[in-house]
């Protein structure tokens, strides 16, 4: 996965470690699952009917395009989801970003 988050003049806490697809990934508390995902190169968190890849549309809970599963539930819309140490996530995309 490639890291796209912004590091200069940026201050966050401490990392968390979450568990995405099998790959370890930091993540910072107080970020939405889905900016933890995409800010590492991940951009397909479930695939349609028709196997087409969907990712974030709306960022806040409207679409339904960002369902993920966490920690073994099904359908947690990852843009309403805070991070937190630990969490598995299972995306659906097999690690493809």
């Amino acid at each position: 996965m490639t890291a796209t988050r912004i590091h200069d003049g940026v201050r966050r806490p401490a990392s968390v470690s979450i568990d995405v697809d099998g790959a370890r990934v930091d993540a910072y508390p107080g970020e939405s699952l889905a900016a933890a995902l995409l800010a590492t190169g991940v951009r397909a968190f479930r695939h349609s009917q028709s196997g087409k890849p969907r990712g974030p549309f709306c960022n806040m809970g409207v679409c339904f395009e960002c369902l993920v599963v966490v920690d073994g539930d099904a359908g947690v819309r990852a843009c309403m989801t805070p991070v937190r140490e630990g969490m598995r996530v299972e995306t659906g995309s097999g690690g493809a970003g």
